[in-house]
């Protein structure tokens, strides 16, 4: 399964991502990072797209949908987290994803390991 992260401008969520991404095998990781947020480096595994957060949200939905469409594998699903990032930001992704379209699966990782939310 493909794993879809949002890197947002907060800090204190990267912990979230980074385990996700380490923890588990997945096919592909691809982080879609608000462009203004912090750089990070989580894995060499991972293909980071830059996004223009301060857009207006269908700007933004439309931005997401043409950078990650090509990044996707021609799988039904992706894992994705939303633990980092803004309301607006997840809004644009989950709709940018449905409109892909791949079905989601909220993930996120506990105490337990990675989880699925849903």
């Amino acid at each position: 399964m493909e794993l879809v992260c949002f890197h947002g401008k907060d800090k204190e969520n990267l912990a979230q991502i980074s385990a996700l991404i380490k923890k588990e095998e997945w096919d592909k990781i691809v982080v879609i990072k608000n462009k203004s947020a912090e750089k990070t480096h989580f894995s060499d595994k991972c293909e980071v797209i830059e996004v223009n957060s301060d857009s207006p949200l269908l700007e933004l939905k439309e931005e997401i949908i043409n950078k990650i469409k090509p990044k996707l594998g021609k799988g039904f699903e992706v894992a994705l987290s939303i633990a980092s990032g803004s309301g607006k930001e997840h809004m644009a992704l989950i709709s940018a994803l449905l409109n892909v379209p791949v079905g989601i699966r909220l993930v996120a990782f506990t105490k337990k390991g990675v989880e699925f939310v849903n």
